[in-house]
């Protein structure tokens, strides 16, 4: 809680700071798309790529931070994973909440097992720097760390379990869907043992670094920049993964096109698509828990944002992002898992803890972008409406200033 004060205090001191240079950031550089990434909480511990919709590199280097809030929840569920082809095949002509499997001798019906249990509001922290490299070139490198909390008022106001519950009892959703009040609200229990029988386990207020990030962006001078006001631009992506859970390298790619509409007002459209590749764990510095058996992460993003200027040239910029990223787990277990949890107890959603693994991850985001020559702040709200609860909602702040 003490961090996420003193985060929202550096802010407001920094943007007092800011206001003070005489030199700007280029206003209205693409889409104003902070970083918006998921506190799912396997992602958290991989170098997942945030998508650029800039269209040049900034004229200055510029300092960015970034707070995220995000519930997690998953009741506790048992996987088992048989081994036997033949077992397999018979499991699948079954449908998943009927299969019935003799998991007791390992000797006869040998199979792998994972067990997980995730209730918490993780918060993110991130500090980047962009910094450019040529009328072409960019690099940006990002510090990123995570704080595993409770999530009470009123340091997780649209993030807490009450506001959540409030919003299915009165709103949406119905009384207690998820069974987070038969589990108890504002409670912290982050636990995941995987095939290996490798155990991650986080408590309340656990801090910890994620790691550290190198992005390099290049912007290519094209035809349709000035014929069609099409903005191309190319990254690629270097993480360092420094958590004891997951001590590894991830690299990646990353493409991303932008078309920008003026109206006559001097008011503006962007309309962005980006695609981007990770490959997790590329080097592993020591044993590392498994975090999702599929060794690729692909991302697709589209963006539309509309853009109010003001007369002193100041804007409002009013975003949706759409996202979707390619599963943890190879699609094919899901033919032939078992899945064990209190499914009598609650209302429904019991298997998410590890059926989600299985499914492409997808969420919205709402953005709103306050952007002056020296500043730009954003805010935003994040929903998973397919509501797999990894996270089932997100909130975030974002403050970027030129650096010295």
């Amino acid at each position: 809680m003490t961090k996420m004060l003193f985060f929202i205090m550096l802010c407001f001191s920094l943007l007092d700071l800011s206001a003070q240079q005489k030199d700007s950031l280029l206003v209205k550089n693409g889409i104003d798309n902070p970083t918006i990434l998921s506190t799912h909480h396997f992602g958290i511990f991989s170098s997942r790529i945030h998508q650029n919709f800039k269209i040049k590199p900034p004229k200055k280097a510029t300092f960015t931070l970034n707070s995220s809030s995000g519930n997690n929840f998953h009741p506790f569920v048992e996987t088992y994973l048989p081994k036997d082809p033949e077992v397999r095949k018979a499991l699948s002509q079954v449908i998943w909440h009927n299969r019935s499997f003799n998991f007791i001798d390992q000797e006869t019906t040998p199979a792998d097992y994972m067990n997980i249990v995730i209730d918490a509001v993780i918060k993110e922290f991130r500090v980047g720097v962009s910094i450019p490299l040529s009328k072409h070139h960019e690099l940006g490198i990002t510090l990123r760390s995570y704080l595993i909390t409770k999530g009470k008022y009123p340091f997780s106001f649209f993030t807490s379990d009450e506001t959540i519950e409030w919003f299915h009892s009165n709103i949406s959703g119905g009384e207690d869907p998820y069974g987070r009040r038969y589990y108890g609200l504002n409670q912290v229990d982050f636990k995941y043992t995987d095939r290996n029988g490798n155990t991650l386990e986080l408590e309340q207020n656990d801090f910890f670094l994620g790691g550290i990030e190198f992005n390099h962006y290049y912007y290519p001078s094209l035809k349709i920049n000035r014929d069609k006001n099409i903005f191309i631009s190319f990254g690629n992506h270097l993480g360092i993964n420094t958590s004891k859970f997951n001590s590894s390298i991830d690299v990646g790619v990353s493409a991303s096109g932008i078309k920008k509409v003026f109206l006559k007002n001097k008011n503006e459209f962007n309309i962005g698509v980006g695609i981007n590749l990770l490959r997790k764990n590329l080097i592993n510095f020591d044993d590392v828990i498994d975090l999702g058996n599929n060794k690729f992460l692909a991302t697709i993003e589209a963006d539309i944002e509309f853009t109010k200027y003001t007369e002193k040239g100041n804007y409002h910029a009013f975003g949706v992002n759409y996202q979707i990223q390619s599963r943890y787990n190879k699609l094919k277990e899901a033919d032939y898992f078992i899945l064990l949890g209190k499914w009598r107890e609650i209302n429904g959603g019991w298997q998410h803890g590890i059926s989600t693994l299985y499914k492409a991850q997808s969420n919205w985001s709402f953005i709103y972008t306050y952007g002056r020559s020296n500043y730009k702040l954003s805010l935003y709200l994040k929903e998973d409406f397919l509501v797999n609860n990894a996270p089932d909602f997100q909130t975030g702040i974002s403050l970027s200033f030129p650096f010295f």
